[in-house]
């Protein structure tokens, strides 16, 4: 499996087989969502908790994905915990004493 540059190089422990991190709760996001697709989809679609509990309720629905009864909560804490959305989707900006300064005016 090709996982991210960001997890591939992640400090975290990843599951060998679906690239989940490993911490509480991901044998039962593995093993209730990787038997209709793959790890990756989980991995790449960063979504708050709300959202998953959307996507789990719209997947139960149109999808056929089970009802989770007792690991629904677990699931929506692991999942919120390792793939909620990012802070920032690329770097912050230069602060403004490393800009360059433009030798070229503008103005004219």
């Amino acid at each position: 499996m090709a996982l991210p540059y960001s997890y591939a190089n992640s400090k975290e422990a990843l599951d060998k087989d679906s690239g989940f991190v490993i911490d509480t709760g991901y044998e039962l996001v593995k093993a209730h969502c990787t038997g209709c697709h793959s790890a990756a989809l989980v991995i790449q679609n960063r979504m708050s908790r709300d959202t998953w509990l959307e996507t789990i309720r719209w997947m139960q629905k149109t999808g056929g994905l089970w009802p989770l009864g007792d690991s629904e909560k677990p699931i929506l804490d692991y999942l919120a915990k390792h793939y909620s959305p990012s802070e920032t989707g690329r770097r912050k900006n230069l602060p403004a004493y490393l800009m360059p300064t433009l030798e070229i005016d503008l103005t004219k």
